[in-house]
């Protein structure tokens, strides 16, 4: 499957935001999704998952409570809504996708086999 992230820009603190993330092939049901995110020097970060269904989500407690993840199966395409950003979310946001089991949410960086280019998230104090 190859992905490509997209929606990435410069946004003002507190304000809003929304990925996306398209996935070419077949069967993009059969894949749990992830967002991931990377600063400069830094190593790459979880930010959340969902799982195949889009019943199970999982958030890294620095975004829970801001940062919403959905999928459109139908569309092959996966969401991050970013809302009440700060500057420390300024980052290359990556999406990621495994095959997985129905109820799985991988929140490890390793169990993600593939990987879209990156989108750029600036916000600005």
């Amino acid at each position: 499957v190859q992905l490509q992230a997209f929606g990435g820009g410069l946004v003002q603190a507190g304000g809003s935001l929304r990925l996306s993330c398209a996935a070419s092939g077949r069967m993009f049901s059969y894949y749990a999704m992830g967002w991931f995110r990377q600063v400069p020097g830094k190593e790459r970060e979880f930010v959340g998952a969902i799982s195949r269904s889009g019943r199970t989500t999982y958030y890294a407690d620095s975004v829970k409570g801001r940062f919403t993840i959905s999928r459109d199966n139908d569309k092959n395409t996966v969401y991050l809504q970013m809302d009440s950003l700060k500057p420390e979310d300024t980052a290359v946001y990556y999406c990621a996708a495994v095959r997985a089991i129905l109820s799985h949410v991988p929140t490890i960086e390793g169990e993600y086999a593939y990987w879209g280019q990156g989108t750029l998230v600036t916000v600005s104090s």
